[in-house]
């Protein structure tokens, strides 16, 4: 039997995709960050088009350092320029892709060389990624992957899927990353850090082209590293997911 909250999510959902927006993105993020954690199983997220892919916060850092012992561990990622994607797989078998609009677009998807449709995995795996194209602009990078998701027919030739979150996971960033590469998935370069003062200056090793030159970035993003404090975020912030934030120059 489904739940109240899981009731009102697929309400407010469905006259969303209708154009009338009930409430703000900021408030349907929470309600489903809540889902979330309290059923992750529920119908919501395994059996209807949905996937959460809220967007990253990019307010300022010293907000988002707030709180934190200057040595936790952060990670560093690009922010790479494209289309977001969520995969889901169910026993093994890539059951559904959803872009950010809620569109299904797995058969798009399913022609994505660097995108596995068998995993050796049971359960549901519920992955997000971005759809992009190396070595180009950000501009460039944006149209042609979401030209390609859009189109009823071309090729993906030159197109790559980058995954670097497991949306229903257990696992810290940095474990998360690589289990995604055991799987067979492109994954972000990333960069560690042990001192939150650091974060400055791989921003400023980005801006001067020294790192992440190889992916379509518009930004970096900044992740804590543990899941215990990712988990603490999530449940005293209402702005999800409080525990990454992208940042921009």
């Amino acid at each position: 039997m489904k739940t109240y909250l899981e009731e009102r999510l697929e309400w407010y959902d469905h006259n969303y995709r209708i154009g009338n927006s009930l409430i703000t993105d900021k408030q349907f993020d929470q309600l489903e960050k809540n889902l979330l954690r309290i059923d992750p199983d529920c119908d919501y997220f395994t059996n209807k088009k949905s996937l959460p892919l809220p967007s990253l916060k990019k307010n300022s850092i010293d907000e988002f350092l707030e709180g934190l012992l200057p040595d936790t561990r952060l990670l560093i990622e690009p922010k790479i320029d494209g289309i977001a994607i969520a995969l889901q797989y169910r026993d093994g078998t890539l059951e559904k892709s959803i872009s950010r609009k809620g569109i299904d677009v797995t058969n798009k998807i399913a022609e994505i060389q660097d995108i596995p449709l068998k995993l050796p995995v049971s359960g549901i795996l519920q992955i997000r990624g971005e759809l992009f194209t190396p070595n180009r602009s950000p501009n460039f990078s944006q149209r042609i992957a979401s030209g390609f998701v859009r189109a009823a027919a071309g090729s993906p030739e030159g197109i790559s899927f980058c995954g670097f979150q497991i949306i229903n996971g257990k696992l810290n960033q940095y474990e998360t990353i690589q289990y995604l590469k055991k799987l067979g998935f492109n994954t972000p370069d990333i960069k560690s850090c042990n001192y939150t003062s650091q974060v400055q200056v791989f921003r400023k090793q980005w801006l001067d082209k020294k790192i992440f030159t190889e992916y379509p970035t518009d930004g970096i993003v900044v992740k804590i590293n543990s899941r215990k404090l990712q988990l603490i975020r999530e449940k005293s912030k209402i702005d999800y997911p409080h525990w990454q934030i992208a940042i921009k120059d």
